[in-house]
């Protein structure tokens, strides 16, 4: 019964073998597409990449050229000539005002269009809210600082603190010595206060003849209760 046995399992395997290749036939071009998908996507992948740190070497590069120009207005004619789009828009506009002194009237236009798009996230329009405010300075009337300042001194915005600092500054600006110290106070006791900031804010407070408060002080861990 063994050669029968033998004939009957190789016709079966034959007959499996075909059923295979036609079902291979028929649909094995979705494996393939498949592949392809992968590869494709892979490599689609890896020139979106290459392109942008293409693009992000020639941003960093022009705004590095720009700055061996020799004088003022030449290094702010080529920052103007670099090209850039999305994020690199807004730090090209943070750069070419980050020297007020040789052109207030520049900086504060680079500022304006970073606070004109609606689109930017928080984190760079209330950059440019803090920025223009200190360069502004005087030249802004005391009551548009102040409103500025109150838009991003809420909780939540990521320059709440800072803002705070310059609202406290204001006050004395205005001649409310106690307000601005009591202020300068609350900012050492809120936990988004860097310690920079803190420090900092704790020398004014000094040198207006008051006294910093302590920070709080944590409350210890609770003991676990004991297994026994």
């Amino acid at each position: 019964m063994s050669n029968p046995d033998s004939f009957i399992d190789e016709v079966t395997e034959e007959v499996r073998r075909d059923r295979l290749y036609g079902l291979f036939r028929k649909y094995g071009w979705i494996g393939i597409v498949v592949i392809l998908g992968i590869v494709g996507g892979t490599a689609t992948n890896q020139i979106l990449k290459a392109r942008a740190e293409s693009r992000a070497e020639a941003f960093g590069d022009a705004v590095i050229d720009s700055y061996d120009m020799g004088t003022p207005e030449e290094r702010r004619a080529a920052l103007a000539a670099v090209s850039a789009d999305g994020d690199q828009s807004v730090i090209l506009a943070l750069i070419e005002a980050a020297d007020p002194a040789q052109d207030k009237t520049a900086t504060l236009a680079a500022l304006d269009r970073v606070l004109a798009d609606g689109s930017l996230a928080p984190v760079y329009r209330d950059l440019a809210v803090l920025r223009r405010v200190g360069v502004a300075g005087a030249d802004q009337p005391l009551a548009d600082r102040r409103a500025a300042l109150e838009g991003i001194a809420v909780a939540g915005r990521p320059y709440r603190a800072l803002a705070a600092e310059q609202l406290a500054y204001l006050l004395l600006e205005e001649g409310k010595t106690s307000e601005a110290v009591a202020a300068l106070q609350a900012l050492t006791q809120t936990s988004d206060a860097t310690a920079a900031l803190k420090s900092r804010v704790g020398q004014v407070i000094t040198a207006l003849g008051g006294v910093p408060e302590a920070a709080p002080a944590e409350a210890p861990a609770e003991a676990a209760p004991s297994g026994g």
